[in-house]
């Protein structure tokens, strides 16, 4: 049995090894004009609700103010809490003015993107909930996702579902319903793989592409 300790320390160790920025930039300053009350998209419980683990959850609340329950405006946004899934909590954070960037939750570090897990559950590289194609600007610019966040990403979950495996179920069907919406669509996944370098995921055989450049999805707020 893992002692209350050692969750603690796991999550400490993961927050310190996961802590690079998606890019250069301060992507919430593109998209939050195009969001509820001028916030970053990411970061308003109007667009998107956090999840945490138990685990996690009981971390952060030793540890900060920054975080509560998330408590639903109505009936609909409550259905979306209620569906994170059994072992996930729903959280809502004072706001992004208020943010401490050492205590955001893992789901905020790493998203839009959300570990690619293959049909022989081999975790290849990141994808992203393309949901968020149209407003979230990361996902228009995927060529400008910094290096070093990539390898901290790739390194956090290594470690994650090394240690918590059924981490990995929840993601591996992610990743089987982004096959499906994208097969249904005759779209390639895009990739960016853990070695470095960028791919096209051929949803029904898996097959991987180079790809050179990411074109921004053509429903984009930011084409030009």
């Amino acid at each position: 049995m893992t002692s209350p300790t050692s969750h603690t320390t796991a999550w400490a160790e993961r927050y310190a090894r996961f802590t690079a920025p998606i890019t250069q930039f301060d992507c919430g300053q593109f998209c939050a004009p195009l969001s509820h009350n001028g916030e970053p998209f990411c970061c308003s419980t109007h667009n998107i609700i956090p999840v945490a683990d138990v685990e996690e959850w009981d971390f952060l609340q030793k540890h900060t103010d920054l975080w509560r329950l998330y408590v639903a405006p109505n009936a609909v946004s409550q259905a979306v809490a209620d569906s994170a899934g059994e072992g996930l909590v729903a959280l809502q954070c004072k706001g992004h003015w208020h943010c401490q960037r050492d205590f955001r939750t893992l789901a905020c570090r790493a998203f839009p993107f959300f570990p690619y897990i293959t049909r022989q559950r081999e975790f290849i590289g990141l994808s992203y909930y393309w949901e968020y194609e149209d407003v979230c600007w990361v996902l228009s610019h995927l060529q400008r996702v910094e290096a070093d966040f990539r390898s901290q990403f790739v390194a956090t979950f290594d470690e994650l579902f090394q240690h918590q495996p059924s981490e990995k179920s929840d993601y591996l069907y992610q990743s089987q319903q982004m096959r499906r919406a994208f097969g249904r669509k005759k779209l390639h996944i895009p990739l960016l793989h853990r070695n470095g370098s960028n791919y096209w995921v051929t949803p029904a055989s898996g097959v991987l592409t180079p790809a050179s450049h990411f074109p921004p999805p053509p429903h984009s707020c930011y084409l030009p």
